[in-house]
């Protein structure tokens, strides 16, 4: 695959699992929020470590293909949260401002929750495609390749 063309599908497919991630951070987000267990602020870190491990798994399935594996699972999923830490706090800094400062993220935070997860997309897909799927992007392969 032309590598144009590789970074589009890539991008793309990275921007869907964000999408599905934002479902599980929103949802998490949610959950502790209704139930009482935690507030806006600590509620959005735990659903965004949940988020983040549910965006490592379809990425590395997915986006990149397990061909990006260079290190054991876990050491791969540090460095995912760690390069993801820099979106992650783009994410967290647009969220906790937008709720400060308006009346109605602070009535709905999952708008908030998306208008975070948006600032912070090219900075992790620049990142995750740098520093933890590197293989992958090395050598072009796909979720698709992986299941062969």
């Amino acid at each position: 695959m032309p590598a144009r063309s590789q970074l589009l599908r890539q991008f793309f497919a990275f921007g869907a699992v964000g999408v599905a991630g934002f479902g599980v951070d929103a949802g998490v987000l949610t959950l502790l929020l209704r139930s009482g267990i935690a507030g806006p602020y600590l509620g959005r870190v735990v659903s965004f470590l949940c988020a983040a491990s549910c965006t490592w798994i379809l990425n590395k399935t997915y986006t990149f293909g397990e061909r990006g594996i260079r290190h054991g699972l876990a050491s791969q999923w540090l460095r995912f949260l760690g390069a993801n830490a820099v979106g992650g706090l783009v994410n967290y800094g647009v969220y906790s401002l937008l709720l400060s400062q308006s009346a109605f993220f602070s009535t709905y935070p999952v708008a908030a929750v998306a208008a975070g997860s948006l600032s912070g997309l090219t900075v992790n897909f620049a990142l995750s495609r740098t520093f933890v799927f590197a293989g992958a992007r090395a050598s072009g392969a796909t979720g698709q390749d992986a299941a062969r």
